[in-house]
């Protein structure tokens, strides 16, 4: 039987290219497992610590990931993806060169029958103003425009090492679960529930694989990271897994 595998938050590059590529090595044989039986493969955001396309550049590296990708998606698997808030500067490169598609939104999907709502997670539910309010100014078109003019070398070196001062890729692990009432994308599910029924809400973002119940024959998924878990979702068309990567 076919599945639909969900992968997020691999922060490939971080916090140093060397110290990345074990991660990548394994990432990359995951893929090669679960292309056996895909049916599409969906990934949810952060793949890079970071990445800014150019007009003719984009940041070196990553040749054993994007040649994986290229090569399942030339062998007829369908691969979605979506940006995190370490890529939101990604354009079309993933679907020009790889036939990739790339949501900067959450997106509504429908798999044997069951309804999915799936995105990258930041920026969702209540709180958090501080950071909604600086992707705002990430996102607006003057400031990429801005950014733009930096040279490569110093554009992406600059913002390398703002990305690795996260607290989440330098190994003070602060994250912990907050507790149903306080999940803020726990809240945005409920919330969105009280307008459409969805089966699934599958996000990244939080680093912590979990799932929750958020309501009749709803549950809400975070997929965990490949930093320190190696997590991963599966939909086999009846039910909803999360699994460890062991290789």
């Amino acid at each position: 039987m076919k599945k639909i595998y969900f992968a997020s938050d691999q922060h490939f590059g971080a916090p140093t290219p060397e110290l990345s590529l074990p991660r990548e090595k394994k990432f990359v044989a995951w893929l090669d497992e679960v292309k056996e039986d895909a049916e599409a493969i969906f990934l949810l955001g952060d793949l890079f610590d970071f990445w800014f396309e150019y007009k003719t550049v984009v940041p070196k590296g990553f040749v054993r990931i994007l040649g994986k990708l290229a090569e399942l998606r030339d062998s007829g698997i369908p691969i979605f993806f979506f940006v995190g808030n370490h890529d939101l500067w990604m354009h079309d490169y993933f679907e020009t060169e790889l036939n990739i598609p790339v949501y900067h939104d959450n997106k509504e999907f429908t798999f044997s029958g069951k309804t999915f709502l799936i995105g990258h997670g930041d920026g969702k539910g209540p709180g958090d103003k501080g950071y909604k309010r600086m992707k705002k100014v990430f996102t607006n078109p003057f400031s990429k425009w801005l950014f733009r003019w930096l040279h490569p070398d110093v554009g992406v070196s600059l913002a390398q090492y703002l990305s690795v001062k996260n607290k989440l890729i330098s190994g003070d692990d602060d994250v912990k679960f907050l507790g149903e009432e306080n999940e803020w994308l726990v809240l945005y599910a409920k919330r969105k529930l009280e307008t459409k029924h969805y089966n699934y809400f599958i996000f990244g973002h939080r680093h912590l694989p979990m799932i929750i119940p958020v309501g009749e024959d709803s549950q809400y998924v975070n997929l965990g990271d490949w930093i320190g878990y190696f997590t991963y979702g599966v939909f086999d068309g009846e039910s909803f897994e999360l699994k460890k990567f062991e290789k």
